[in-house]
């Protein structure tokens, strides 16, 4: 069974988890606007990324008896001045949930619930290629500069990522 600061703490994530969806939604679409196909995509693969994480959460209460509270999602940035903009914000945004997941996973050693801590490891890890791959996005950019040849080399590259649901055995 988890505890209520447990609970409370995965609830929260939740609720994170599909601000992230709303938040790289909304970047899609500005991409989508800036007439970068490819990176919209992207975003939108992300966005789908974040919504499995948050079932995914949400399935874990489930399963450990509990059931998670759900709060207002906070409206999120939807207006960008340009691809650099949108990949600066991945990154904050990126490393605010690593903030937030690691915390799951201290306050979970604290408590000494292994099952929840087993469980957010694979949250931890999953942070550090989220954090790695924005990270990488902003080194090409910053290489790009104003080269709008390479920066629609680049689109073409973001627009291969293909949507993988990290949790297959989870229902739809």
């Amino acid at each position: 069974m988890l505890s209520k600061d447990l609970l409370d703490a995965l609830s929260k994530q939740v609720n994170a988890e599909y601000y992230s969806a709303y938040l790289y939604l909304a970047m899609s679409a500005s991409a989508d606007q800036m007439g970068l196909k490819g990176a919209a995509k992207w975003l939108f693969a992300q966005a789908k990324e974040e919504m499995a994480h948050g079932t995914h959460i949400y399935q874990f209460i489930l399963e450990r008896g509990a059931a998670p509270t759900f709060a207002a999602i906070e409206l999120p940035m939807t207006s960008f001045a340009d691809i650099n903009e949108i990949f600066k914000e991945t990154l904050a945004h990126e490393q605010k949930v690593t903030k937030g997941i690691n915390a799951i996973a201290t306050l979970a050693m604290k408590e000494s619930d292994h099952a929840t801590y087993q469980f957010m490891m694979w949250f931890v890890n999953e942070q550090v290629e989220e954090e790695s791959s924005a990270t990488e996005i902003l080194d090409k950019l910053r290489f790009i500069g104003d080269n709008q040849s390479m920066l629609l080399a680049l689109d073409n590259e973001l627009g291969t990522r293909v949507f993988e649901n990290p949790f297959p055995d989870q229902e739809d």
